[in-house]
């Protein structure tokens, strides 16, 4: 068994995906962005596409070539492009591509011409989030630009899309503003020319709570591993967590009372007590300030991290409960044996759940259960 590991249920990836197409009814778009959330690029790809998705979804060029290269041929979109980014080796590879503003779109133009392909892309509309995307002012001018470039058979347009700020808060009145801008600006680019192309805007929290803004597909991500987007109880969803961290305990020793335990001796013992070394750290992705408020699994029990976060361990106080070196330490998980799920770890440490999941590995190793791993 490894030092330390974190284990992706592909079955639970699965039975999520499915669930969330069987809600929607219409086209899903799995997100593998940033390494499928932290749970593995293609493995996840694969089984999202095995459990009906019919697109996948990446941040950057190099996650979706990343993907062709692995023999993935489902159509894949994606959105972060800069300058003299590796456009013409997407184009090459039929990768999708978002478009915010001219420049972008002159590129791709260019990328066509050098691999004689027509590129397929996506405008997306600045609704207001204010990140990527035309603003309001811009948008007439970009698809203009795209109505041109398709006459001349120089791109594709294939899809309009925006991005929601306020998802995880359904009720909130940047949801309806959002909804409505984005449904002014398709309107623009239909009186432009541009019919007929896919409409998305439904992130996880969306596609779970609010079906007005289902359109023609639905782009989930966090959802597709079992986390709750708006940081609830997943099950209450439907919805199964498909990463366990767990790690063996190193070292158990006795100490006496009054000893500073870990740098700083941010916390120290009221008495004679036994202290299980876990051997990772935030070099693996567990964050510093867990300090003192960390859950974990151990012996049984539900702990908490008793002192600082080291860059390759922590210590967790066990009091005199029986734990060996080589026992199981959960980290995070399902919740289904008592463990702490990566919400409570959210919870203990001022963070959402995104952020856990996504910045954990560094030294561990990462094993896949439910097949196709």
């Amino acid at each position: 068994m490894a030092r330390a590991e974190i284990v992706v249920d592909l079955d639970a990836v699965r039975h999520n995906v499915a669930l969330l197409r069987r809600l929607v009814d219409r086209p899903l778009m799995a997100v593998v962005k940033a390494d499928a959330y932290g749970h593995g690029l293609v493995p996840c790809a694969q089984a999202a596409l095995d459990a009906g998705a019919e697109m996948l979804g990446v941040a950057l060029l190099d996650e979706a070539l990343t993907l062709r290269q692995a023999g993935v041929t489902a159509p894949i979109l994606a959105w972060l492009v800069g300058p003299d980014d590796r456009v013409a080796e997407a184009v090459a590879a039929d990768v999708e591509v978002s478009v915010s503003a001219t420049w972008a779109l002159a590129e791709l133009v260019t990328a066509g011409r050098e691999t004689g392909r027509i590129p397929r892309i996506h405008l997306k509309f600045d609704s207001g989030l204010s990140r990527a995307g035309a603003t309001e002012a811009d948008w007439p001018g970009l698809v203009a630009a795209a109505v041109r470039a398709e006459a001349e058979g120089s791109v594709q347009p294939v899809g309009l899309w925006s991005h929601l700020a306020y998802a995880d808060d359904p009720g909130h009145p940047a949801v309806n503003r959002q909804v409505r801008a984005f449904a002014a600006a398709v309107v623009v680019a239909e009186r432009a020319g541009l019919r007929g192309l896919c409409k998305h805007l439904a992130n996880s929290a969306a596609t779970l709570t609010r079906p007005d803004t289902w359109l023609d597909m639905v782009r989930p991500g966090i959802a597709c591993y079992g986390l709750d987007p708006l940081g609830g109880d997943p099950a209450v969803h439907g919805l199964r967590p498909a990463m366990t961290v767990r790690a063996e305990v190193a070292l158990v020793k006795r100490v006496p009372p009054g000893a500073g335990v870990s740098y700083g001796h941010a916390y120290v013992t009221d008495r004679e007590t036994g202290l299980a070394l876990v051997p990772i750290g935030y070099a693996e992705g567990i964050p510093r300030n867990a300090t003192n408020v960390g859950p974990v699994w151990l012996g049984g029990a539900r702990r908490t991290i008793s002192g600082r976060v080291c860059m390759d361990q922590f210590v967790v106080d066990i009091g005199d409960d029986s734990v060996r070196a080589g026992d199981e330490v959960l980290v995070w998980g399902p919740g289904t044996q008592g463990e702490p799920t990566a919400q409570d770890w959210a919870d203990a440490v001022d963070t959402i759940h995104y952020e856990l999941v996504t910045r954990v590995g560094g030294r561990m190793t990462r094993r896949y259960a439910g097949g196709g791993g």
